[in-house]
């Protein structure tokens, strides 16, 4: 919000979308966060001023919303968030008929859109209407609960703390556990986007939820962002497992009672890859961005997708990051082996990660990139997404920001000084390269 939205922008990027859908109504859902309700208002005018109908979920998650879309046989949805960002921010995700986000040509045709700025706004008797929704999760309930062994899960009575932080998961997520019979202790339950710590699910941010999780005797901490497309998680003794382990704990399951295609981002730990090649299934890599990931999904008829920033997808909900996903499937495992979460993160191939970001203006970033590949000529190189160097147990990757002079280097190794290295060997290579112009 503020210098780069505001309700004239929104009106904008709503009416460019809008114009290019399918005939149909209209999802608008939002997250909790302050700004939320008047950009839904400007928004949901939008869309009636195009002679749509919209459909108002009010407050809902992120893969709700793609659930929504396809219930209600919608051209789309718009879901208003920022994800992971702070409070002050906002944003609008645009969605398909499909129910995920769009794919990229189709956010440059809505760009493009945006640019011209013509919008046929329709004469005052074809405006469209305005539908609140009374009942925005029991389809996304039912078809997560579908998932799973629910009388395994309810006979385990878990203790559950589930970390919703003021975001919009706390809507589905409370109704979810009470339907697998947890006893569920609930932070931050009131989706009001005034956020109890920083939104991003990571272990910096988690280290006043830790200690509550082990107080409260829980077998699980459960913390999503904002929208809820994310999960973290934290082990019975107060351990941040992290968001890279929930695709892999998921995926692992999946695989022992449904062998099938697995997709990734090129910037998610090995370790589904790893579970593929250990399951005998085809594993494939596809660039940074839920539509990617979800569109190489559908491609190979994967069973299960995801990011490593704790997005778990699985096609049977929807092709949408999905933390009521992972929630369930976490729990079926934890019934299903009889053991705790603990045992079973450590089960899984370990490695470690390390993240940097270097100053890099956009003119010299395919320079650097030749640089580091010939810097690594015995590593397997991959340039569908800045540039990823793969070794037997480790890989390095490479990308510029779409939005600022700078390249991120992401690493993965079996130690953090491996993974260490690898970054600061990216940044000796910028150095080099800049210390020449």
């Amino acid at each position: 919000m503020g210098a780069s939205l505001d309700p004239m922008i929104a009106i904008r990027y709503a009416a460019a979308f809008v114009r290019g859908l399918p005939p149909g109504p209209v999802v608008i859902t939002r997250d909790g966060r302050p700004s939320g309700s008047m950009l839904a208002a400007a928004v949901g005018s939008t869309v009636c001023a195009l002679g749509r109908h919209v459909l108002d979920g009010g407050i809902a998650a992120t893969p709700t919303t793609g659930v929504l879309i396809r219930q209600f046989d919608a051209a789309g949805g718009i879901q208003i968030s920022a994800s992971h960002n702070p409070p002050e921010y906002n944003g609008l995700k645009l969605m398909s008929a499909q129910g995920c986000v769009i794919a990229a040509d189709v956010g440059q045709q809505v760009l493009d859109r945006y640019h011209r700025g013509d919008v046929p706004w329709c004469p005052a008797d074809r405006i469209g209407g305005f539908e609140p929704l009374a009942d925005t999760t029991s389809e996304h309930l039912a078809r997560v609960l579908a998932l799973v062994d629910g009388e395994r899960i309810r006979r385990r009575r878990f203790r559950v703390l589930l970390d919703a932080n003021h975001g919009a998961g706390s809507l589905l997520g409370e109704r979810l556990l009470a339907s697998l019979g947890c006893h569920t202790i609930v932070l931050g339950g009131s989706p009001d986007g005034h956020f109890a710590h920083p939104a991003e699910p990571t272990a910096e941010n988690l280290a006043t939820v830790l200690d509550q999780v082990t107080a409260a005797g829980a077998d699980v901490g459960f913390c999503q962002d904002p929208d809820a497309d994310r999960l973290a998680l934290i082990d019975e003794n107060g351990r941040y497992i992290g968001e890279e382990y929930t695709p892999a704990l998921c995926c692992e399951h999946i695989l022992r009672t449904q062998p099938g295609p697995i997709v990734t981002n090129c910037a998610t730990s090995r370790m589904c890859q790893d579970l593929a090649e250990r399951y005998g299934v085809a594993y494939h890599r596809a660039p940074v961005g839920e539509a990617n990931v979800t569109g190489c999904m559908r491609s190979v008829g994967a069973v299960f997708g995801g990011e490593g920033n704790g997005g778990p997808i699985d096609p049977r909900v929807g092709y949408v990051r999905d933390s009521f996903v992972g929630m369930a499937l976490i729990l079926d495992v934890l019934a299903a082996r009889q053991a705790p979460l603990s045992c079973l993160a450590d089960e899984l191939p370990r490695y470690a990660i390390c993240k940097q970001k270097f100053d890099l203006p956009f003119q010299h970033v395919p320079a650097v990139l030749d640089g580091l590949e010939q810097r690594f000529p015995e590593a397997q190189a991959d340039r569908q997404d800045g540039l990823r160097l793969d070794w037997p147990r480790a890989w390095l990757l490479v990308r510029p920001s779409n939005t600022e002079p700078i390249v991120r280097a992401i690493a993965e190794a079996d130690s953090d000084v491996q993974a260490r290295q690898l970054c600061q060997l990216a940044g000796e290579v910028i150095r080099d390269h800049l210390g020449q112009q």
